[in-house]
């Protein structure tokens, strides 16, 4: 179990805390806490999928909530097609569990993180959730907010590993 006490990875501009992140197997995830979205880190080259949720305002990974029934890889890719119409060029590789810390009644939950190659890229259409899509250089300024969370999770996805 994660240190409670420990320093976060991460924080967001609303307080969410990235407080850990559990390489293991797909199918053992970590028991301490409800298993509640899924995220996925889509490269195209060098290049990361963001999207544009139009309620939090920000750039972030595509990604959202599992549905009952749902394993955390079949919920990565529906969100990931329902949110950029994207698919990626090749099954999605499990990368591990981030442990969050959400703000403001400090409820721990997991998140399954997902990592693809995108070979071809599919026409966007804005929709009631996602305004934009931005294929985003980490070595470059972003294109706006991007939630820290996202960008410290997509780091890890980075097949040279950038900077955090």
């Amino acid at each position: 179990m994660p240190d409670a006490t420990a320093r976060p990875l991460a924080v967001d501009h609303r307080g969410n805390a990235l407080t850990s992140f559990v390489r293991r197997a797909e199918d053992q995830p970590p028991g301490d806490a409800p298993l509640t979205v899924a995220l996925v880190a889509l490269w195209h080259g060098d290049r990361l999928l963001l999207v544009f949720d139009r309620f939090r305002q920000g750039w972030e990974l595509p990604g959202g909530l599992v549905e009952p029934g749902e394993s955390s890889r079949q919920a990565a890719a529906r969100e990931l097609l329902e949110e950029s119409g994207q698919t990626p060029g090749e099954p999605l590789r499990f990368v591990g569990y981030p442990r969050f810390t959400l703000a403001p009644d400090q409820r721990v939950e997991y998140g399954a993180l997902f990592s693809g190659r995108c070979a071809e890229v599919a026409a966007f259409q804005p929709n009631e959730e996602i305004e934009a899509v931005c294929w985003w250089d980490p070595h470059e300024s972003p294109p706006g907010r991007v939630h820290r969370l996202d960008a410290y999770l997509a780091r890890l996805t980075h097949p040279f590993r950038l900077p955090l």
